[in-house]
């Protein structure tokens, strides 16, 4: 089977009038657009029309460093400023993000194919965090003990980390920015971000917007370039903190380079997250469940479901209905409103995907529905499209269960008891995420303990609310995002004694 992207250009329009093809962007080092050194470029691509777009500058550990000398020099200043200053100075970017929503989704639609609709959720949601960690720095402090010691008093002070190094996907690089950049920003770190190649230019809208907020120059940097930009700042020696969100293979990389100097790490890696149903769950909840599970941000998500347990007793009738609901998809346009299902984010991706499907017949599993390139217009067949795919009977040791395909592919497994299904939920080197569709109570409160993930969903998938944390275990990474306690990430925790005398 080929899976061979097509190659010549096809007459899309100009759906992107206010961005040019030609367009250039630079570094943004101490509150400048700057070239890189020797004024090296690379081109982004447009998922949807499979064409490249502008010219972004790819950064060297030269620029690298310059930025992290920009963030150091800003550093003792921003530390400095009072916390009330900090926080409206937050909450006027956030003003900012949210005028300037349309601009940012669009960019991202263009960037990675994200539908419009998600998109202009994803940055009004955007806005509200940056209001939020603005309000909650407000709230963060330490405690006094009295006495500490016999004639001592003593009292905790939290401080910022210093220069924050920020390393972000493709799949969500403004929302999976925002718990690092805010948080720590808010209590007083300076940060250089290096966003993914494939999705440069939103997270530089979104920095230029911190500038024109009135957030001192250094404060926030942004880098931009492939995985030499990315070892270049994970490995700079006045880096005190690194926040990565990605694969485990360069998880593991980051934590190394911290390791080598005790930097700060905290890491949210992959998953292979599995939707437990139980026979006496409403059926048409988690049908609707599993389906978004399985492809929201056309399944490039590390929260996906995309291991669809099922009890042997309504087995047949939820994957017959989960195929029929994926048939049923809009694929197209991400720009138009009624689509539900856009292009992969980029070419490698594409590959990676529909390689799976090469996988899946070799093992002989079976095709529920999917399992192609999506067809039918000159637009799906020119796009990264695929169809959303259900594969059944998938043993969970397959390389389908198991391997983070990162793409709208489902792998349905039965069980026969609640310990079966936990046990194989739990059979993955991923512990993100985890959840179940059930009607007692009992067990949902007994089952979610036993499930080995960082956040479990019971009648529901993918709800996110920042005043709870978001992290893994096992190959999940290490550390949480989000929560009442997410500035403990950017902070440290200092103690102070007071001898009072005799």
């Amino acid at each position: 089977m080929s899976n061979s992207v097509a190659s010549e250009a096809i007459s899309v329009g100009s759906r992107f009038p206010e961005i040019p093809e030609d367009a250039r962007y630079g570094l943004l080092i101490d509150g400048e657009s700057t070239t890189a050194e020797g004024g090296a470029t690379f081109r982004c691509v447009d998922p949807f029309e499979n064409r490249e777009w502008g010219h972004v500058a790819e950064a060297s550990p030269v620029d690298v460093d310059r930025a992290v000398r920009a963030a150091r020099r800003a550093y003792a200043g921003w530390r400095d400023t009072s916390q009330s200053q900090r926080s409206a100075l937050l909450v006027k970017w956030g003003r900012l993000i949210a005028e300037h929503a349309e601009e940012l989704s669009r960019l991202q639609v263009h960037e990675n194919g994200k539908t419009i609709v998600e998109m202009r959720a994803a940055s009004q949601g955007c806005a509200r965090a940056a209001a939020y960690y603005a309000q909650l720095a407000q709230m963060h402090h330490g405690y006094t003990i009295d006495p500490a010691l016999p004639n001592h008093q003593g009292w905790t002070l939290r401080s910022p980390i210093g220069v924050v190094g920020a390393i972000t996907p493709w799949n969500n690089p403004l929302g999976l920015l925002v718990p690092k950049l805010f948080p720590a920003v808010a209590v007083g770190n300076t940060v250089v971000i290096k966003p993914s190649e494939v999705t440069p230019v939103s997270t530089l809208r979104l920095a230029e917007l911190a500038v024109e907020a009135g957030i001192p120059k250094g404060v926030v940097n942004v880098v931009t370039g492939g995985g030499g930009t990315g070892r270049a700042l994970a490995e700079h020696p006045w880096v005190d903190k690194l926040a990565f969100t990605g694969s485990t293979t360069t998880g593991r990389a980051i934590a190394r380079a911290g390791a080598e100097r005790f930097a700060r790490v905290t890491l949210e890696l992959g998953g292979k997250g599995a939707q437990i149903v139980f026979p006496d769950a409403d059926l048409d909840r988690a049908v609707d469940s599993l389906v978004k599970g399985i492809t929201a941000g056309t399944g490039q998500a590390c929260n996906a479901g995309s291991r669809v347990l099922v009890h042997e007793s309504i087995y047949e009738e939820v994957i017959g209905r989960v195929g029929t609901a994926l048939a049923a998809l809009t694929l197209g346009d991400p720009l138009e409103v009624g689509t539900e299902l856009g292009p992969l984010a980029s070419r490698p991706q594409f590959e990676k995907v529909t390689s799976y499907f090469d996988v899946a017949a070799a093992a002989q599993h079976r095709l529920v529905t999917g399992g192609r390139r999506g067809t039918g217009t000159a637009e799906l067949e020119h796009g990264l499209f695929v169809e959303p795919t259900l594969y059944g009977d998938v043993d969970n040791h397959a390389r389908l269960a198991q391997e983070e395909i990162f793409g709208p592919v489902g792998a349905a497994i039965r069980f026969s008891t609640d310990a079966e299904a936990v046990a194989i939920a739990n059979d993955t080197k991923y512990g993100l995420t985890a959840g179940f569709w059930t009607s007692d109570l009992e067990r949902a409160h007994r089952l979610a303990p036993w499930l080995e993930a960082g956040v479990v969903w019971i009648n529901t998938w993918r709800m996110f609310s920042p005043l709870m944390p978001f992290g893994g275990t096992k190959e999940s990474g290490i550390g949480s995002e989000g929560g009442l306690h997410a500035l403990d990430q950017y902070t440290e925790t200092k103690s102070v004694y007071l001898g009072l005398g005799a």
